[in-house]
């Protein structure tokens, strides 16, 4: 008996992973993705995603059940084919253009008895309010009755050791029985636990709640670190003995902003269809994307008031920066609050240098020279800017060496050493 077909379109941080758990659950996979330089290095075993070692990409390959391409006739004959594309914001509004483009594209192989799940973050109704009718157009054939179509949103945490795509349980759903059936057995080829819900549009707003809880809560105790250093109160040493409380709290803690492609993304998706549906703003979401995006800014301003104390004018200083990407342990730029940080010191006069040991060097804003870890760079600098916390950075060398550290992540001691 042949294997089945996937195809996953995509294949980044969310869709080559799945693609790679698949191929070792005995599909046989084709990863599209519109970028003719990353299927090139795909095809090479090359791989740009943390979480997948080139010899696991290796693997994939040797088997000859992975194929990277860019070409869409590649698709024919599929069983199931999950979409992952970004679903960026565009001045504020859903850019779902990615999404469309994918749906029209894979459409004309859509057939009788496949299944096709969109794992894109979006607001309720995408699934079957867009791109139902992309696939039905392109196929002349229906959903239900012909194919089948569900949602099931991505959990993909870059950089997390614990909680990988197939210990996470994932949410499923369908646009009736029959295809919330073939969505949920085939997740449970792949996942450990599955978490089938009523409708698409439930597990859409699934997807949104989690991403803006985590928004708001981010928001909160930023708001409360930037009043509580102007009060002269240690935030942190009050959140960890908060976190003390075994009932009725969850630590969230600090930092220089949110990146990624969800956190500053995915509660606006929810923000947007409440206004334009409802007519009303959906303020506590409003709010935490107002204050997260402050604190870029907040943090240039605090190493800028650090280096005045020091005798240092922020105009010409040199600083170093620790990390660049969106969240420790990963080169992922996008959305990035330290590139944002990186970008207000160098507009105030400054000389940023960073180091970043795993964005890929294109991605690296201009102006900024990446530099190794070493003791003489801490110790030429007029200031050390903690922003992502990568745990190979080494932080005794950074305070041994260091005139004065702005730490953003609360990784740093010392008495020369001032936090968020």
């Amino acid at each position: 008996m042949n294997a089945q077909k996937l195809v996953v379109i995509g294949q980044g941080y969310v869709g080559l992973p799945l693609a790679m758990r698949a191929v070792e659950a005995g599909l046989d996979v084709v990863g599209l993705d519109v970028d003719a330089d990353r299927v090139k290095r795909l095809a090479c075993g090359e791989s740009f995603v943390e979480d997948i070692p080139a010899d696991r990409l290796g693997r994939a390959l040797a088997s000859g059940r992975y194929r990277p391409s860019t070409e869409y006739p590649d698709a024919e004959g599929f069983d199931i084919c999950v979409i992952t594309v970004p679903t960026p914001l565009r001045d504020g509004v859903p850019d779902l253009s990615f999404v469309e483009q994918a749906g029209t594209a894979v459409g004309p192989y859509v057939r009788r008895g496949c299944t096709v799940v969109l794992e894109s973050t979006t607001y309720p109704g995408t699934t079957e309010d867009l791109l139902r009718p992309l696939l039905e157009a392109a196929s002349g054939l229906r959903s239900p009755g012909d194919f089948h179509l569900g949602y099931s949103p991505e959990r993909i945490d870059p950089g997390n050791p614990t909680w990988r795509l197939e210990n996470t349980p994932k949410v499923v759903s369908g646009v009736d029985a029959a295809s919330l059936e073939r969505v949920d057995g085939f997740y449970r080829r792949l996942v450990e636990r599955t978490v089938p819900v009523d409708s698409t549009r439930v597990a859409e707003l699934t997807k949104l709640i989690e991403n803006t809880f985590r928004q708001v809560n981010i928001a909160l105790i930023n708001e409360l670190a930037m009043a509580s250093h102007q009060l002269g109160i240690d935030a942190w040493q009050a959140i960890e003995a908060a976190s003390s409380k075994p009932f009725g709290f969850m630590p969230f803690r600090p930092g220089p902003g949110v990146g990624g492609h969800c956190l500053p993304i995915d509660p606006c998706y929810l923000s947007w269809q409440v206004k334009r549906t409802l007519g009303r703003p959906f303020r506590f979401i409003e709010l935490a994307d107002d204050i997260n995006h402050q604190m870029p800014e907040h943090v240039a301003q605090r190493v800028m008031a650090g280096l005045n104390r020091i005798g240092r004018p922020v105009n010409g200083a040199r600083l170093l920066l620790l990390g660049l990407a969106y969240k420790k342990n990963t080169g992922d730029m996008r959305d990035s609050p330290a590139v944002d940080v990186a970008r207000r010191l160098q507009a105030l006069g400054a000389d940023v240098h960073a180091v970043e040991p795993y964005a890929e060097p294109q991605h690296i804003p201009g102006g900024v020279v990446v530099v190794d870890l070493t003791a003489r760079e801490v110790a030429a600098a007029d200031a050390v800017v903690l922003v992502t916390d990568h745990d190979s950075f080494d932080y005794d060398l950074v305070t041994r060496h260091a005139r004065y550290v702005f730490d953003t992540r609360d990784r740093c001691r010392g008495a020369m050493v001032e936090r968020l």
